[in-house]
This record gives structure tokens, sequence and C-alpha cells, in this order.
């Protein structure tokens, strides 16, 4: 590998302005291709197999599309200066509905005037708009276009406000300010670790043709595969911080060697053979976490896994090509437009003291770090998870204040009905045959159940539709209770299947539970054989793997902080209700989605094995020069300790701007990224990875003969055909 990536490096080089040229003119094409055809994006949310599924393929088939989830749009009619039965008012409204089922694809516009569609206190309605042949994907767009057609009733002085039946996960999530603050601070911090203008925008620029590329592509498959809304937003954080971290790494290895008097295309070779390939296999690392998320058996996971990693992809191709071309074509202007009174400081002398530190004192730094972790991590066992409903979108947005007009005028449970799909075993003739009202019944008599509205029965009369408010909101604990007591309704000749928002997501949550220690399972082991394959040392790669799941319990106790306990809830911009008391309002607790700490695993497994395979890199080229355990510890962490800590700083300034989203789901990722990275680079790699390599000694490298023989001789660190292979060979036989 680190000849191939040298000869790849060296040709970029050599014909730098070419591969540049390509590289923009890529990128420029497919954000244009993309932005010219539109971004179509959908959450898929089937979850083939369960009882939610089957209600909804059920709704799908026998009751029409405008019974499907997705299918329908409310238009809440709110009056604060008189009722909204007035004749001036109803006359408006009826206009409306005439003009809203003129409408493309609305089948019918329920009336508010009907059982069930104006509050006690006649101030507060819904328009319930059912449409056919939609496509869910432009749903924000139509809701809009409802939205504008009820302008007549603005005018009566009544406010109207949409509401689809999306969360706020499933909102669309556009690009914006977070990016802009998270690529200047980045800067920032590239400007301090070089000192020169020029050497700080390279991994800027990289990393931007980077993520224009990624999203360029995404946005095309949207055509071709259902995109997830959140997978732009997730491959521009991923993207951007891998990016720019990845060309960080080569360019400063390429400034050392041009210090030590290498001549700028040889550099250029060299740096490409040696971290590029450590690149290519901190991409993989990702790669493969994300890539597990498919045995997650939610397809939603699955596709927002290897769409994200998509971005992963992009950055490690710039990484190994751009930044070279870039390289050659600046040569020694690379340290141009340097600033003053930065970049004079001896680079490794402080980290290389922070080993030999450690290393004078394992078992003392061991503890220490140990219970520092485990403190952190310890929050984590109050973990909240649940479904994230419309009140907690952002404060003032139509979303939450439709959520707030429907649970004050109809109850909290308005927001998330359960929708009962029963199975007949004979055919019935109308709704109100004996079956269908003894099933009516029980579904009203279940505890946790306000009110049911009128049964509908299908075209075959084999099935028959029953919706269902419950006493309970969308994210409330007790809500998936009475999804379960409705399924467990028994009658002969009926099967019961409860579909709904709610239902669904007890559904997501109950699959990913089950499936959650198999991804880990899997995670953990092909990191491990990535490792083993890069360093040939099976103690090392076991323990970096099992040490990557120390910053996992960090980010998940800061979660759990922030979000579970709500001590910083008010903080990352989360709105408590109106209503809510001095307390609620201090320590206002958000629900964690089922699926994001699976999705949090996989993403952060992958970045802190960027920064393992970093480190170890430089402590075994260390040690198979001179054979010192501890002497090797201190100068790997010497000669990478200020480039990753740079690194891990570039990505928790972007994790961190990217929390000023108001999506919640959005912030719960940003706080989590950032926390694990931090604990990651400073904790975990500046004193817990040195101590434990310290004690374990020379068994760090020992690998069986038998292993070693079976293991391809992929030479990663590139220095093996460069410097005294013979010497290195020979020390590097005495350890196995």
């Amino acid at each position: 590998m680190a000849r191939f990536l040298g000869l790849l490096g060296g040709w970029c080089a050599r014909h730098g302005r070419l591969v540049l040229a390509i590289w923009v003119i890529a990128a420029a094409g497919l954000m244009a291709g993309s932005l010219l055809s539109g971004r179509p994006v959908s959450n898929d949310v089937s979850i083939p197999g369960t009882d939610a599924q089957r209600a909804h393929d059920l709704m799908r088939d026998g009751f029409g599309p405008g019974f499907a989830p997705g299918g329908t749009v409310q238009l809440v009619l709110y009056s604060d200066d008189g009722q909204l039965v007035t004749e001036r008012r109803k006359n408006a409204v009826e206009k409306v509905i005439d003009q809203l089922e003129r409408m493309p694809h609305v089948e019918v516009a329920e009336t508010p005037y009907r059982r069930g569609g104006i509050a006690s206190n006649l101030q507060i309605g819904m328009i319930t708009v059912r449409m056919e042949g939609h496509d869910n994907a432009k749903l924000a767009e139509t809701t809009q276009a409802l939205s504008k057609a009820a302008d007549p009733i603005r005018a009566e002085g009544v406010e109207v406000v949409p509401a689809d039946s999306s969360t706020p996960a499933d909102k669309e999530i556009k690009t914006g300010p977070s990016e802009i603050i998270g690529v200047v601070c980045a800067l920032l911090v590239l400007v301090l670790a070089f000192g020169t203008l020029v050497a700080a925008l390279i991994p800027i620029f990289t990393a931007l043709v980077s993520v224009a590329a990624g999203l360029g592509v995404i946005g095309l498959l949207g055509h071709v595969v259902d995109v997830p809304k959140q997978a732009g937003i997730m491959a521009t954080m991923i993207g951007l911080g891998v990016g720019i971290d990845y060309a960080l790494f080569l360019l400063s290895r390429h400034r050392k060697l041009l210090a030590d008097g290498v001549p700028v295309l040889e550099s250029v070779r060299r740096t490409v053979a040696s971290s590029g390939g450590a690149v290519v296999f901190a991409g993989g690392t990702v790669m493969v976490a994300l890539s597990a998320l498919v045995l997650g058996g939610f397809p939603l996971l699955r596709t927002l896994g290897w769409i994200t990693g998509i971005s992963v992809v992009f950055a490690v191709l710039t990484s190994i090509t751009l930044v070279p071309a870039l390289l050659g074509v600046l040569g020694e202007k690379v340290n141009a437009l340097k600033v003053p009174f930065l970049g004079r400081r001896k680079e490794s002398s402080g980290w290389a003291g922070l080993g030999a530190w450690v290393a004078r004192r394992p078992w003392s730094v061991l503890l220490a770090s140990v219970l520092v972790l485990a403190a952190l991590a310890a929050p984590a066992l109050a973990l909240k998870l649940g479904p994230l409903d419309d009140g907690y979108g952002d404060q003032g947005s139509a979303p939450r204040r439709a959520y707030e007009l429907m649970a004050t005028g109809f109850g909290p449970g308005v927001n998330g009905p359960l929708v009962v799909v029963a199975e007949l075993g004979e055919k019935v003739a109308s709704a109100d045959a004996p079956i269908v009202k003894t099933l009516l019944k029980d579904v009203e008599n279940v505890d946790g159940i306000a009110h049911v509205a009128p049964a509908k029965l299908n075209a075959s009369g084999r099935s028959v539709m029953i919706q269902a408010i419950p006493d309970y909101a969308p994210s409330d604990e007790r809500a998936p209770g009475v999804v379960t007591a409705v399924r467990a309704l028994d009658r002969p000749g009926v099967d019961v299947h409860v579909g709904g928002e709610v239902a669904a997501l007890a559904d997501a949550a109950g699959r990913i539970s089950d499936r959650t220690p198999l991804v880990i399972g899997v995670v953990v082991l092909l990191s491990a054989l990535l490792l083993l394959l890069a360093f040939r040392a099976p103690v090392v790669a076991l323990k970096a793997a099992l040490m990557n799941l120390v910053s996992l319990g960090a980010a998940f106790g800061a979660l759990a902080l922030v979000f579970s306990y709500g001590l910083g809830s008010r903080l990352v911009g989360m709105d408590p209700p109106a209503d809510a008391s001095y307390l609620q309002t201090v320590f206002f607790t958000v629900p964690i989605e089922s699926y994001v700490p699976l999705m949090l695993f996989a993403v952060l497994f992958g970045l802190s094995m960027d920064y393992e395979v970093f480190l170890l890199t430089a402590v075994r080229q260390a040690y198979l020069k001179h054979g010192d355990n501890r002497r090797a510890i201190a100068e790997g962490l010497g000669s990478t300790g200020r480039v990753i800590t740079s690194a891990a700083l570039i990505m928790v300034a972007v994790f961190v701007a990217f929390i000023a989203y108001p999506d919640p789901l959005v912030k719960t990722f940003g706080v989590g990224l950032a926390v694990a990275i931090a604990v990651d680079a400073t904790i975990i790699r500046g004193f817990l990875v040195p101590a434990t390599m310290v004690l374990l000694g020379r068994a760090n490298w020992w690998c069986p003969r038998w292993l070693d023989r079976l293991l391809p001789n992929l030479s990663i660190e590139g220095n093996e055909h460069e410097e005294e292979p013979v010497k290195i060979r020979e020390r590097q036989k005495s350890m196995i």
C-alpha cells in the first residue's frame, strides 16, 4: 500500500494543475447537477416485519393513499378575539375548503365544523387535508401551498398554522451559518498550528471540495434511492471534520520533511506513502463502522449510514490526490504568508515530555484516567430514549405552534393518534356491523385512550380502520404502553394491528434495541481486524478497539447531562413549553431518538479510531528503529500530539458550531460528537493509551508466527522501504 500510495502522490504532485482542475470541475459539476435536478429526500420509516408496518400496509392498500402515513396535512385555526363559528368565518372556511379540494392530489378537505373538528372553547379548529397520489418527498412544499390557500381565513383575523405528519427529526435540514462558523474556527486553529496562512488554507480548500462533491453525489442519489433528510447535514458535519483532519495530517508530515531538507516532490511522495496510508486506514475504519448499521434492522438508519459514508470516501480521495496536487503546485510557497509570532515553536518537545512523564508513572496515570472517564460516563445510565415530537421544535416555528394549539384544544394525544387496523375473519357489509361496533368499544375502553373516531370499512369489507386518540403526547413515556394494550385486544375473527407515529417509533426502538449488541460486536471486531492488518499486533488491535468504547461512554454521559437531566438543554437552544414551571424551565429534559445512540456509536467509533491509527503509526515507527518501548511511546506522542490536538480542536469546533441548528437531532449529534472527540484526543490519547502501552511493554507488538505468515504485509507506515530496511525487518521478525 505504501508503495502504491507513494507512486500516486508523486504523480499527483507532478501533475498538480491537472488534478486540481479535475477535482474542481467534478465538484462544481456534481453540485450543479444536484441543484438543477433538485434534491428529493424521503425518510423511509418502514420497518419490515413489525406490527406497525403491517398496519400501514393495510391502510395504504385498503383505504387509499390519503390514509397512509405522510398523506395528511392539517391546517390549525385559532382565534384569540372571538369564536370560529361566526357566520363570516364559517363562510371563509367553506370557501377555502372548496379551493383546497380543487388543488392537485387533494382527495378531500374535511371541515372543522364536523364532530371532533373544533375544540370545546370554539376558538381552535382544524382542517384535515388528505392527499392521493402525492410524492411525500415534497410534503414540505405541499404543506406551504395548502397554507397559502388559507389566506381568506387569515383575512378574517384567524391564525392559520400548517402541520404535517412529520416530526422534528423528519424536517428537511438546510445548510447555513453553522458551516461557515465551523470553517472559520477551523481556519483559526490551522493558522495557530502552522503559523502560515497558505498552509492553513490547504486543508480548508480540500475539505470544501470534498464536501461539495459528496453533497452533489448524495443529492443525485435522491433520484434513485430514498435519501434521508438528515443525510446532507450529517455528510457536511462528518465531511468537514475528517476532510480537514486528513489533510492536516498529510500537510504536517510534508512540512516536517521540507524542514529536514527533502526536495518538494520527494517530500510529497514520502508523505502520501506514510501518512496517506494512515489516512486510508482511518477512513476505512469509519466506513466499516457506518456500514455495520445495515445490521440495525431499521432501513432509515441503514441508509443514513452508508449515505453519510460517502463524505468519508471523498475526504480520503481528496486527501491522497488533491492535497499532493496542491503541495506540488505550491512547492516551497506552502510556507508563504507567515503570521508573526506563530509557528516558531518546537512541535514535539512538550508532547514528548508528557509521554516521558506518563511512562515514569503508568499505574498512577492509568488509575486517574479510569476514574475521570468513569465519572464522565456515569450519567449515561440515566439516558432517556424516546420519540421527538413537534413539542420539542424551535420556539415560534409553525410545527411547534400547531402542536401546542392542537394539544390545548384537543388534548396532547391528538398530536400522535393511533391508527388501529383490524383484519376481519369474515366480510361485513358496513361499519355498523356488530363485530365492528364491538371492536370500536373495546378500543375505546383501553386504559389511556381518550376517545375514538367512527370506524371506516375498506372496499373489500375485510378490514376496518379506527383512529384512537390517546391521553398522552407522542413523546410521553406512557404512550408505547397504550400501543401494547391495544395490540393485546383479543376477539375471535379479528386480527388487530396498530400503526401511526407512536406505534412505528416504538417498534423501531424495539428492533434497534434487539440488534444493538450485534452491531457493536461487528464494529469492534472488524475495526480490530483492520488494525491487525495495519500493525500486525493483535494485542494493540484489540486494545485500541476496546479503548474507543471508553470515549463513547463519555459522549453518552454528556448527552444524559444535557438532555436527560436537562442541565444544559437551554444552553444548546432547546426551548421549554410556554406554560412550563420554573423548575421545568431550568431542567428542561429532552428525549433522545432511539436510533441516535447507535448512529453516534458508529460515527464516533470510526472517528476515534482515526487518532488511534495516527498515534500507533508514529509509535510503531519509533519502536521498529530502536526497540525501546518507553522511548517509542514518548517519541510517538511527541511527533503526533500537536497535530492530533489541532485536528481534535477542528472537529470539536465544527461539531459545536452545528449545535446552533434549531433541529434537536442535529443538536444531539453536535453535543455527543464534540464531547467524545475532546475526551478522546486529550484523556484517552494523551494519558490512557500511553499508560497502557508502557505497562504492556513488548507485548504491544507481539504476533504469533503462524498469524504473521497469514497476514498480508500492507505496510501503511511507508518507512520500511525508505530507511534502513534490512535492520527494520530483522527487528520486526525478532518481535514475533
